[in-house]
Formats: C-alpha cells, structure tokens, sequence
C-alpha cells in the first residue's frame, strides 16, 4: 500500500516541476534562461560521458572534441557559404540530425581503439582527440574560421525560426533563447529516457558486468569490446547533440570552448552527480554549468571574485576551483554523489503504515 500512495505523490512532484519548467519564458529575462539552456546541453553530455565512465568504466578525456562536432558540424551543414566559409545549406533540422550523427561516426572511428583499451590508457588515447580536434579548428579556416570561429545558422523546426525574431506568445514576446528552451527541455527529456532504458534493460546490465568486471564479463559470454565500441559511440552522439544545442544557444563557435577544460568540466560533472546514474549526471551537469553563470552575475557582490581584466579572482577560475573542491568533497565524504545524497534522503510514511 505505501508503494501505491507514493507513487502519485511522486509523480505530482514531476508534474509540478514541469509546469514550473514550461512557465519559465514568461518570467525570467534572457541570462536565466541562456544559462539554463548552458546547463540544459551540459546535462546531455553529462548524461552521454555518464554511459561511458560511469556505467561501462571506461575514461574518455576527449569528450570536448565531439561536441566540437556536433557544433561544428552542424555550422557546415546549414550554412549557406554567403560568409565564405564552407557550407551546404542544408535545413537546419536535417543538419542538427547529421551533425549528430558525424559525431557518432567520429566516435565510430574511435571506437575500435576504445573496444580494446580501458582505463588510464584509454584516457591518454582519448587525450590525443582534444589536440588533433584544436590544430583542425584553429587552422582549417574555411570550415571552422580559424581562431575567430564562424557564425550558426539559425534551427528551423516545422516552420519555426529559432532566431531573435520575435513571435508573441500570449502576449509575451519570444525571442531564440525563449524558443529554445522548449526545444532544450525536449531534448533533454528524450535523452534522460533513452539513457534510464538503456541501463534498466540487457545492455545496461552488460555495461555494469564490464565494469565491474571485464574477465569476467567476457567468461560469461558478453561480447566486451562490442559493448565499449558501441557505448562509445552512443556517447559520441550524445556530446554531438549538445555541442548542436551549445552552438545554437552562444550563436558562435571559437575554438577555444572545446579545449581540454571542457572535457574535465564534463568528468567533474559525472563524479560530483554521480557515476552510473542518469539523474545524478543531470545534476552535476546543471551544478557545473550554472556555478560560472552566477558567480560571474554576482561578481560584485562576492569577495575575492571580480569581472575578469579588473583583480582578484575571474568567475570563470572561481568556478574551476568550486567545483574542484566539490570533486574532492564528494570523493571523500559522498562517493556516490548528489544521487546519493539525494537517494538518502528519508521518505516520511504516515505512522502504521507498512513498509
């Protein structure tokens, strides 16, 4: 009986989440809703890496350079070449949708190094993407623009324009960033599913043995390189779909974001959420995302922490050492993260109700 009771308490607690979510547009101005969208897409890589390391063991140290991909890739796609960078003018949609698939077919590429190596040497392998990935986007000008990076074509969805045009939505006008919050929050939802199903059926029960256990797993008859190849390459995709949503919400790609400190934003993401959990990931991802956000709203406000070029600490370096102090936290008194935490929590039963 408590099990019944709980369930729709549960699920009015998502329901009112939601709806919080869904107003959000009609309220906040343009910061809140770019920094959530940063966290929206940093929770779609959290939750890709999070299959990777957390779930199946294997340490990626290049997850940076396939949201470079995806972003990338996507400006190549839809551009229409009229900046003098190189470009196919494909629709949006259609080049959102194979500019995440090139990311998996990097990840493909990859893949038969990644079904063969594992821990520490996987990462170094992985190391060698972020600086192949940075000589391709500094000097390949007519496709990246070089150092000065290039412009994103604007999405274009079933007739809708996801750019700074206004379109008035109950008397509010809506421009891209309030557009694409609906489209983030439905990314986002898709992603969190396909993940939970994943894990919750055969090949996440394969991808924990591996982990686990790798002889093992393999005795027992599980294929394990196919397994690390393919969860590679479903990771890829995953960092290929946000680097898409990333490059739609800064409006421009620079070389420089997708640098060797994204790629460790991304694995203190996973272990401050913590590992092997989807929920967990989505919270480290929104953790580590919006701590710059609001430390660099903030700054004046805060001591020690100031805009960058004037003294003290730039919010971007407090972040970096708020967050790193969160990694050794958690490593040390909550090894299995905000997920944990959260997992603890007690739940209150009416007295004389059944356990």
């Amino acid at each position: 009986m408590s099990e019944r009771r709980g369930i729709p308490a549960k699920a009015y607690a998502y329901a009112a989440a939601g709806l919080v979510l869904l107003a959000l547009p009609f309220y906040l101005e343009r910061f809140w809703l770019q920094a959530g969208l940063f966290a929206i897409a940093a929770a779609i890589g959290a939750v890709g890496i999070n299959l990777l390391t957390g779930a199946t063991g294997q340490l990626s140290m290049g997850h940076a350079f396939f949201l470079a991909v995806g972003a990338y890739g996507y400006c190549a796609l839809a551009g229409d070449g009229t900046d003098g960078l190189s470009g196919l003018g494909l629709p949006g949609w259609l080049a959102a949708v194979l500019a995440v698939g090139l990311a998996g077919l990097a990840g493909g590429a990859f893949s038969p190094i990644a079904g063969r190596l594992h821990g520490a040497y996987l990462g170094i392998a992985t190391l060698a993407l972020i600086f192949i990935g940075q000589h391709v986007l500094f000097n390949a000008h007519g496709l990246t623009g070089g150092y000065n990076g290039r412009a994103v074509p604007p999405l274009n969805l079933f007739g809708l324009t996801f750019d700074d045009t206004e379109l008035l939505v109950l008397q509010v006008p809506f421009g891209s960033v309030e557009k694409l919050w609906y489209l983030g929050l439905a990314l986002l939802l898709g992603g969190v599913a396909f993940a939970r199903g994943v894990l919750r059926g055969r090949p996440g029960r394969a991808m924990n043995a591996i982990r686990d256990h790798r002889i093992a797993a393999g005795v027992l008859g599980i294929p394990v390189a196919r397994h690390r190849a393919a969860v590679f390459v479903l990771s890829s995709m995953y960092a290929g779909l946000a680097g898409v949503l990333l490059a739609l919400v800064f409006q421009r790609t620079v070389p420089e974001y997708f640098g060797m400190a994204l790629s460790l934003e991304y694995l203190a993401m996973i272990v401050i959420g913590g590992l092997g959990s989807v929920a967990g990931a989505v919270a480290g991802g929104v953790f580590v995302a919006l701590l710059p956000q609001l430390l660099g709203r903030y700054a004046e406000a805060l001591p020690l922490v100031s805009a960058p070029g004037t003294g003290g600490v730039a919010p971007g370096e407090a972040a970096r050492y708020l967050y790193g102090a969160a990694v050794v936290g958690v490593v040390l008194f909550l090894p299995g993260g905000l997920a944990r935490l959260v997992a603890r929590t007690p739940i209150h039963r009416p007295s004389g109700e059944s356990r």
